[in-house]
């Protein structure tokens, strides 16, 4: 799964790793994606976004699910 956010389309930033010995290896620095229940086009949908959008309030959070309690037979 890629990691990149639905609503803005932020994705990994690549540099180096230099150790102390100024060895060079390449690394990545990825995205805070968290899973989340959002209204898209007025449904609620399950759709990764990053923190900082859920922070700025680029989306609108869905409401629960309700579920029904099962009957108990007296």
């Amino acid at each position: 799964m890629a990691q990149v956010c639905a609503v803005c389309g932020k994705g990994p930033q690549f540099g180096n790793r230099i150790s102390h010995a100024h060895n060079v290896t390449k690394r990545r620095w990825n995205v805070n994606l968290q899973s989340v229940r959002a209204l898209v086009n007025g449904a609620g949908r399950r759709i990764r976004v990053c923190t900082s959008c859920i922070r700025n309030g680029k989306i609108q959070k869905a409401p629960q699910k309700i579920r029904k309690a099962p009957l108990k037979a007296a």
